[in-house]
């Protein structure tokens, strides 16, 4: 029996979508999003509300927990790392003048600088210069 010719069928690929973080009140999270940290909201539909930037390929997903009776609202390092622009120092006081909690303030490591935030269910994400 003769091997079978390789298949020239591409491999699919996925790509990064949404990330859900969860809230007790979606209101005052696409506030703290929004007017605090600078995002925009990017869609509004019920229980699908998320926030970002216009034209990026992901969004995060503010999901209020009591529309999940089978979930529960779990606070703490969420993962997500978001750039800022401009001078990071700068930008993280600027941030903080807007009302946004720290939770680790700038700092500088070997690798390069980075703070944390806290968003008002008590998620916490890591903020990184924007990459030239």
């Amino acid at each position: 029996m003769a091997p079978r010719p390789a298949s020239r069928t591409r491999r699919p690929r996925a790509s990064l979508s949404s990330v859900a973080i969860m809230v007790s009140d979606r209101a005052r999270s696409v506030e703290w999003y929004t007017a605090g940290l600078g995002l925009e909201l990017i869609e509004n539909d019920g229980h699908w509300v998320t926030v970002g930037r216009k034209g990026a390929p992901a969004t995060i997903h503010l999901c209020q927990y009591s529309d999940l009776p089978d979930l529960t609202l779990e606070p703490g390092e969420t993962g997500i790392d978001l750039h800022l622009s401009g001078d990071f120092v700068r930008s993280c006081r600027a941030l903080k003048a807007r009302g946004v909690r720290f939770s680790r303030p700038a700092v500088h490591r070997p690798w390069g600088w980075y703070a944390k935030v806290v968003d008002p269910d008590g998620n916490e994400l890591r903020l990184t210069p924007e990459r030239a």
